[in-house]
């Protein structure tokens, strides 16, 4: 399995990218988000899904971890394949796309191309849940606005941590959102130490 590719970008379109690492350029299918992301690098890191059908065995790239566990969940719906997550990722950042999910914002979901009503609600009743307990979406609230943003590097390794000592993602997710946005200077060790007193 291929985590990422790192090395040189020798071409770029908005809907595929050139790495060259290690004398081998590899190809890989992005997204228009990932194309804004990386457009005008010499040196770029991109993390790889591998797409291996019987027909062909295609590279897709990402700019991001989330954007990339973003399209694995999509294309987990039934009816969602590689080239409608992709086009999905090219209409809506990920932000916005968890956005539209999690406030059941079916027709937003609809205006991208290839998505109709049926399976943009069925992407809505599958991945609400999902999207949170991954921590793919900042905790939004229920009346659907983003949260004051918090530091994501932060944040991301506080759950990662409590993840491993066994609680669960999505109440943690939670509870370090609400301390990053009370004390936004927090070192990830305090982040920890106050939510390991808080999570129930």
């Amino acid at each position: 399995m291929i985590e990422y590719i790192k090395g040189e970008l020798t071409e770029l379109t908005p809907a595929l990218a050139t790495v060259e690492a290690a004398g081998v350029g590899y190809g890989l299918n992005i997204s228009l988000n990932t194309y804004s992301a990386i457009q005008g690098k010499k040196e770029t890191k991109l993390y790889v899904y591998e797409s291996i059908r019987e027909d062909a065995h295609v590279l897709f790239g990402f700019a991001s971890k989330k954007e990339r566990e973003m399209f694995e969940l999509l294309i987990t719906v039934s009816g969602v394949g590689t080239n409608t997550a992709r086009m999905m990722l090219s209409g809506m950042s990920v932000s916005e796309l968890c956005n539209s999910i999690s406030t059941g914002n079916a027709k937003l979901i609809q205006s991208v191309k290839g998505v109709g009503k049926m399976t943009a609600q069925r992407i809505i009743v599958d991945l609400r849940d999902k999207i949170v307990a991954l921590g793919i979406a900042n905790e939004i609230p229920a009346g659907g606005q983003m949260s004051t943003p918090v530091n994501n590097e932060v944040k991301e390794e506080a759950v990662s941590a409590l993840t491993m000592l066994g609680f669960s993602p999505a109440p943690t997710q939670k509870v370090v959102v609400q301390i990053l946005q009370e004390r936004p200077d927090l070192p990830v060790e305090q982040v920890v130490k106050l939510a390991l007193k808080q999570i129930k």
